[in-house]
């Protein structure tokens, strides 16, 4: 069976990771990886926990050297745990400030393992499983998909020559790179942690969430820069007025992100903004630069076929013919448009849409800082009406429920109009992706409306 090393090697003294300005070699990675590796558990799967990037790059490293698979589950509560520990025995934790449950922790060592002058370089097998990657299943069960080593590291390749020819770069190697996503998210691992592993990027350590610490993180990092965001943070850092660092790319996912949004990153960053898109099963597969048009463009190699509910990639970093959970409209074999996720279709008078669909344009309504519809399960007359949550703080709850049934009049079909647009302080997404899983957000929504018909 093939292998491949675990980092990029061209320069081991070139910086892996950088912490307060200070950079941390591939050389000290390695050396630190081998550490760990003899501390930890002789079976069993990583859940690892680590809050700085570069300690999960390290746990990651450590992990593949002793043949173990590292978890990503969506969530880390205590019954998430218990629900990994059955489904993966010998799970254990790897963490840097966090306990989590009654399993067994490895702690993370202070400070940095001696570095030998002719370090070992570890080499991964290609089909060894690097990650289980965990979705939540119908019935709260999660659902493992498994990652091995060789599409993990394709798929990164893939990622980085085209993210490098966004920056007008013959490689993307010598990039820095700012993540306000987590590194335990599949979107923060394969653009943060990955592209750092495999892609010869320096990733800043820290995870920083205000505007102000996001300026300060990119503000620090050479040049060439990258941010990587999702639209609920890079909206919130251009809604609140901090100066910003002119960048090279700004990267963003987790959901569609309007043009005018893009158009206002590029002004105030000085930079490209480029969206990536992919799925649990696939990875990441294709980008757009959001201004230029709504068309997806696939990764070198990576092909699609079929149409509407029936997508299908393969090629590239994905081997098998792999059925997409999203609504697209093939145009040809490497591009397409983004409908909406299967599983976010609604149905209302035998007209269909995607709450995708309808947020993408609720939140490029000028004044709507944030905002979600949500379809209720029923509804006292019988007639299921969309509601349409809004972070609408400069505007009266009376205008700006107008200017939304006004705007989206233009936008979308009439059954699709919301028939209530409530206003709140906040949405209850969650911190590191922005995203709003679909349990929480409909149990939200209904205390919501009960609060208001108190009143």
């Amino acid at each position: 069976m093939s292998a491949t090393p675990l980092l990029w090697t061209g320069d081991l003294e070139a910086p892996l990771a950088r912490r307060h300005g200070v950079d941390i070699s591939r050389r000290q990675y390695l050396a630190d990886v081998q550490t760990l590796a003899e501390r930890l558990p002789e079976t069993g799967a990583m859940l690892n926990l680590s809050g700085d990037r570069y300690r999960f790059a390290v746990g990651l490293g450590a992990a593949l050297v002793r043949g173990q698979c590292s978890l990503l589950p969506p969530n880390f509560t205590p019954d998430m745990v218990e629900r990994l520990r059955g489904l993966f025995p010998g799970t254990y934790v790897l963490t840097d400030h966090v306990e989590a449950g009654t399993v067994h922790h490895v702690w993370h060592a202070e400070g940095h393992a001696s570095t030998p002058a002719a370090p070992s370089i570890p080499e991964v097998v290609e089909s060894a499983t690097a990650v289980q990657v965990l979705t939540s299943g119908s019935t709260g069960t999660p659902v493992p998909h498994a990652k091995a080593w060789g599409f993990l590291r394709l798929g990164c390749e893939a990622e980085a020559t085209r993210l490098a020819q966004y920056m007008g770069l013959s490689s993307f190697v010598g990039v820095t790179l700012v993540a306000t996503v987590p590194a335990q998210h599949m979107y923060g691992f394969e653009s943060s942690v990955l592209l750092s592993l495999l892609g010869g990027a320096t990733v800043d350590t820290e995870r920083p969430f205000y505007p102000a610490d996001i300026a300060a993180a990119l503000a620090r990092a050479p040049r060439p820069r990258m941010l990587v965001t999702t639209p609920f943070h890079l909206k919130s850092l251009l809604d609140s007025g901090v100066a910003l660092p002119a960048i090279d790319l700004t990267l963003c996912a987790t959901a569609p992100l309007s043009p005018q949004l893009a158009a206002r990153a590029e002004a105030g960053l000085a930079a490209p903004l480029v969206e990536i898109y992919g799925s649990t099963e696939t990875g990441q597969v294709a980008t757009r630069r959001t201004v230029q048009g709504a068309e997806w463009t696939t990764f070198d190699g990576v092909q699609l076929s079929g149409d509407g509910d029936a997508s299908v990639a393969q090629g590239g970093h994905v081997p098998q013919p792999t059925t997409l959970a999203d609504v697209l409209e093939v145009v040809n074999p490497t591009s397409f448009r983004l409908l909406g996720r299967s599983n976010d279709l609604i149905n209302i008078a035998g007209k269909r849409s995607s709450l995708g669909h309808l947020n993408y344009h609720l939140n490029g309504i000028e004044g709507v800082r944030d905002g979600a519809f949500w379809l209720p399960h029923d509804a006292p007359d019988g007639v299921v009406r969309l509601v349409a949550f809004v972070v609408a703080p400069d505007v009266s709850a009376e205008e700006i429920h107008k200017r939304v049934v006004a705007e989206m009049r233009l936008r979308v079909d009439p059954a699709f109009l919301p028939r209530r647009v409530v206003q709140v302080p906040e949405l209850p997404r969650v911190q590191g992706t922005g995203k709003l899983p679909t349990t929480a957000f409909a149990a939200w929504a209904e205390q919501v409306l009960a609060q208001a018909s108190r009143r």
